[in-house]
């Protein structure tokens, strides 16, 4: 499984934008894009939705629970 900082690394790079013009196309500040790509754990989940939502995907909250279950 891919990382989020390496997708959206990847992602971004793939759109030929620059950190700052694919901030601005998500409409976060670009130190939420900086944070994301250098793995830094500070993250909004709503902030990473704005970003990831260009891609069409978002995060959500997944019970440990659940990715046990997954692991079976």
């Amino acid at each position: 499984m891919e990382s989020l900082q390496t997708f959206v690394k990847i992602k971004r790079k793939g759109t030929g934008l620059t950190q700052q013009e694919f901030a601005e196309k998500a409409g976060v500040a670009l130190t939420v894009i900086r944070k994301i790509e250098q793995g830094k754990g500070d993250l909004q989940l709503e902030k990473v939705n704005q970003v990831l939502k260009i891609f069409g995907c978002t995060l959500a909250p997944v019970r440990i629970r659940q990715i046990n279950q997954l692991g079976q």
